[in-house]
């Protein structure tokens, strides 16, 4: 049977043992930091991984095909514009500009 004289003995030290606790992992995390190892989440992946050649490399990679993606994508856009063009020209100027093109004069 616990004493009610003891309670505030009993509350303080469990607040001693977590702050002791919480103090730790803060000093952890900053050793950690400070010799460059990298942190982890709870499952233990790294939250920053530390970079070597083949992330950097990887990266050149990807930023290269973005690079060309984008491209691509401009040169779809141009010819999605031209398209949409041909499809809300009204018939009679698309025969024309047909026309125009082969070298024949048009009525």
């Amino acid at each position: 049977m616990i004493v009610m004289n003891n309670l505030p003995w009993i509350v303080g030290g469990a607040l001693l043992l977590g702050a002791f606790g919480i103090g730790g992992w803060i000093f952890t995390t900053w050793l950690r930091i400070k010799n460059g190892y990298p942190l982890e989440n709870s499952w233990g992946k790294a939250i920053y991984p530390q970079k070597n050649d083949e992330m950097v490399e990887r990266i050149r990679l990807i930023s290269q095909e973005n690079a060309q993606l984008r491209a691509e994508l401009g040169s779809v856009k141009d010819r999605l514009a031209n398209v949409e063009r041909i499809v809300t020209d009204s018939a009679h100027s698309l025969d024309r500009e047909i026309e125009q093109l082969r070298g024949t004069k048009s009525n």
